[in-house]
């Protein structure tokens, strides 16, 4: 079991640093290829091996890792030198782009970081440095299979991308693979952390990635979102390490299980530092713009950025802090966001038809949900978190994946262009009605998720003492509502867009290579498959880390769940398909002759008008930018969203939650 946890830790950067050093393209994708088969195959081999040893949580004797304690030691400053390499690494290109703030924040996390560890201040006898329970195992998982699997997308992507782009951008595509391994170690090494300072370091490195990722083009664009993503991100680091520092010197508390063990009465300002850090990682209110900006990156990163890493390390920390915010002001605040943050993004995705660009506000919408789960922090709430994660990472790479390849193919990604894409490459439009399907429609488990975590807002304001909860829970109640509403109605327009046939429109020729396929229907597959395998994962897996951190038997999905579900599969598949072979089949329905304000074709797509033009009809979708435009909704919710974290950290000191 060891072996496998440094396996999965280190290989990614030896593989790195491979992708860096070997120029030759060939060469690059059979080590992209071997080695997301090697990490894939290691993680099956770490969760098999996890159950074998009987499935439950798991500590780890550092010295039977590593071989003896100067080894350990060795690893501890080895952390400490690229600590050192990135904050020179960020002041250096700070300096350059005459971005000063970046390497200001940077230099002051790292300052501090280096005191706390070397100045006697971090308490004697630190806990074990690594974990492992049921979740660890879901995020390697994820991490493992859909991670790589975008690597080996990146292969043919990257190949049409710059064949594109011509000399507009320069080939680094070493470069690229390089850091997307490097991202990836980066996340084995922060889920599988149970020292804070360890997942702390791991944490500072992803977002370097991502600043890297979204850079990658150097244009001006480019670099000044990377350094918009670096620096929000750099600022949530300052928020981690002040909340750690807090723990360790007030409360002598240096890992996640010591955390979860403390009064959470007594830490309630440590946890909303840390929190903080969370919400600007997975680009919460009023740190969303960061990841709307990184949709100038390739595609293939945008896929990582969104499903596998980043975004979804924000919101592993705050699934595993859950307990300790429950009915505190920290998980009041993180709720609160949350809910703001799902209910604007969904409402602003309706306005957007560039197609990059509404995943981008899914993501935030849905991350703002899985906030919000986190927040609230009871069984019920973590157990539908878990889920969102899991669904959310499969289905959004894919939708990420798929978008990039019709841009490839079309010239466009722009909703607009989509119209009758069924007829002109079928194969592609069902990859990405299998995405969209897994974002709103049962059976797919975001949908019985989202329902698990209404009903557990409704129960939470139900049976409730406290005011200010169940004031709380009814925003978040009123949140997912009118959130999930706003969210059908985008993802209605994109599917029925897609979907819609026009005679004129053949079947175009393919140019998608093999290797992207192979990433686009595994995920497919993976999302068909978790469908089934949905009570399995719930029953073997997610329930027992629930029980265990909420000490629990209960029953998360009752069986009034389960009715529900199977009405909503009735309602959705059967009823259609009945309708279809008893009615529709024999009866066609009638064609209703429209008028074009000229003398319609025969095949009901134009008409001719006054001048004898053929004139061709284009059906549009309804944005409402006058409703719910970016320049109406964000900068409300910005603000809205500030004056509830320094309400709440102000509250938090007033009443001295663990200072």
């Amino acid at each position: 079991m060891e072996f496998m946890i440094a396996f999965l830790v280190g290989f990614p950067f030896v593989s790195a640093l491979l992708q860096g050093v070997i120029k030759s393209n060939k060469a690059r994708k059979i080590i992209t290829y071997a080695s997301s088969a090697a990490v894939i195959l290691a993680a099956l081999m770490f969760t098999v091996t996890y159950y074998v040893y009987g499935g439950e949580a798991m500590t780890f004797n550092e010295s039977a890792l590593l071989g003896s304690l100067p080894v350990i030691e060795a690893v501890d400053y080895a952390m400490v030198g690229i600590e050192v390499f990135l904050v020179v690494l960020i002041t250096v290109l700070s300096i350059k782009y005459k971005k000063y703030y970046a390497a200001l924040l940077s230099i002051a996390q790292t300052a501090l970081t280096f005191w706390y560890e070397f100045s006697g201040a971090k308490p004697e006898g630190e806990g074990l440095n690594l974990y492992c329970d049921q979740l660890t195992v879901i995020m390697v998982l994820i991490i493992a299979i859909v991670g790589t699997l975008i690597t080996v997308y990146a292969c043919g992507y990257m190949d049409d991308y710059h064949h594109h782009h011509g000399d507009e951008v320069k080939d680094r595509r070493g470069f690229f693979f390089a850091i997307m391994y490097v991202f990836i170690g980066a996340m084995f090494g922060l889920v599988l952390s149970n020292s804070l300072l360890w997942m702390y370091f791991f944490w500072e490195v992803t977002s370097v990635c991502s600043f890297l990722l979204i850079g990658y083009t150097k244009t001006d664009e480019a670099v000044n979102n990377c350094f918009k993503a670096l620096w929000m991100n750099l600022l949530g680091g300052l928020g981690m390490i002040g909340g750690i520092v807090i723990l360790g010197i007030s409360h002598g508390i240096t890992d996640l299980q010591g955390l979860l063990e403390a009064n959470k009465g007594l830490i309630v300002l440590p946890v909303i530092f840390l929190s903080f850090g969370a919400l600007t990682k997975s680009a919460q209110l009023p740190f969303s713009k960061w990841l709307l900006g990184a949709m100038v990156a390739p595609t293939p990163s945008s896929a990582l950025l969104h499903s596998a890493t980043m975004v979804k390390a924000g919101v592993y920390l705050l699934i595993r802090i859950a307990p300790v915010m429950s009915g505190e002001f920290s998980g009041y605040m993180v709720g609160l966001i949350g809910g703001l943050t799902f209910l604007a993004m969904s409402m602003l995705a309706i306005t957007a038809y560039d197609g990059k660009k509404v995943l981008a506000y899914s993501t935030l919408s849905n991350l703002g949900l899985i906030t919000a789960c986190a927040g609230v922090g009871t069984e019920e709430t973590v157990w539908a978190a878990i889920f969102l994660v899991i669904f959310h990472a499969i289905s959004k790479s894919l939708l990420f994946q798929t978008v990039g390849s019709i841009e490839h193919q079309t010239g466009s990604r722009d909703i607009e262009t989509m119209h009758g894409l069924v007829r002109r490459y079928p194969y592609l439009t069902w990859t990405l009605v299998v995405g969209i399907a897994g974002m709103f429609l049962a059976p797919f488990g975001m949908l019985v998720s989202k329902w698990a975590a209404l009903k557990a807002f409704v129960d939470t304001g139900l049976h409730s003492g406290s005011t200010l909860e169940i004031i709380v829970s009814t925003l978040l109640v009123l949140c997912i509502c009118f959130g999930s509403a706003t969210t059908l109605f985008y993802w209605s327009k994109w599917l029925a867009t897609i979907l819609s046939s026009n005679p004129a429109d053949k079947r175009h020729k393919n140019t998608i290579t093999v290797n992207q396929w192979t990433s686009l229907f595994t995920h497919a597959g993976l999302m068909i498959l978790v469908v089934f395998a949905f009570p399995f994962i719930s029953r073997f897996v997610v329930k027992p880390y629930t029980a265990e951190v909420f000490n629990s038997t209960n029953q998360v999905i009752s069986s009034e769940n389960i009715v529900l579900t199977i009405l909503m599969v009735v309602f959705i598949f059967i009823i259609p398909i009945v309708t279809y072979f008893l009615i529709a089949r024999n009866r066609p329905f009638p064609k209703a002759q429209r008028y074009f304000n000229g003398a319609g074709t025969p095949d009901q797509v134009g008409f001719i008008d006054s001048f004898g033009n053929e004139k061709k009809e284009f059906l549009t979708n309804w944005y409402m930018e006058d409703i719910f435009g970016e320049d109406k909704m964000y900068k409300p919710s910005v603000y809205v969203s500030i004056f509830l974290i320094t309400a709440f950290i102000a509250a938090s000191i007033a009443l001295g939650g663990g200072c």
